[in-house]
């Protein structure tokens, strides 16, 4: 016997902002498991997803593309239960019939980490090829990348007022990643 569940539709659910009043990422699904839809500033649907920490990915969305996020819808369930939130998370994207946000490249640019290589300057990539042979100094040039990469984003996202804490993954910065700890 299989057990009927009510989907909620998107447009049910209330708008809350990516950013409190004080400057922190809404704290109000942290720990929480659920399905979120992240919106730019005009409010139209950017990304989807499900997380067993809502909090945590929303602060992960927020550093790899701070332009996107200016508001959240979010369902919460009680028990992780991946077809429920796989069931929701297409439910959404159906409902919006916005076809771009299911583009691989794209949902690559919210889920994995930042890939500085692909942001390298001219003069860092030059760098970089240079020292072909010595993997050390090869770390040592990704690790500067990635300090730079990081700089521009938290000046962004502190542009914006955010105050939340953000704190790299430093042992992934000499790989040539970019993501939070």
């Amino acid at each position: 016997m299989t057990q009927e569940i009510s989907l909620p539709t998107l447009a049910s659910l209330e708008y809350f902002a990516y950013i409190d009043d004080n400057g922190e990422v809404i704290a109000d699904f942290q720990g929480k498991i659920g399905v979120y839809a992240i919106f730019d500033q005009d409010k139209n649907l950017q990304f989807v997803g499900y997380s067993r920490d809502i909090y945590l990915s929303l602060k992960q969305h927020l550093v790899r593309q701070p332009q996107s996020c200016y508001w959240v819808k979010v369902e919460t369930i009680e028990r992780p239960n991946r077809t429920i939130l796989e069931n929701i998370e297409n439910a959404w994207i159906t409902e919006n019939g916005n076809n771009a946000i299911t583009n691989t490249e794209d949902k690559q640019k919210w889920i994995n980490p930042i890939d500085i290589k692909e942001l390298m300057t001219a003069e860092e990539q030059n760098n970089y090829q240079n020292i072909a042979i010595d993997e050390f100094a090869k770390s040592k040039v990704l690790k500067n990348v990635a300090r730079r990469v990081e700089e521009e984003i938290l000046a962004v996202i502190a542009a914006r007022g955010v105050k939340t804490q953000i704190r790299f993954n430093p042992k992934l910065k000499e790989t040539g990643l970019l993501d939070l700890k």
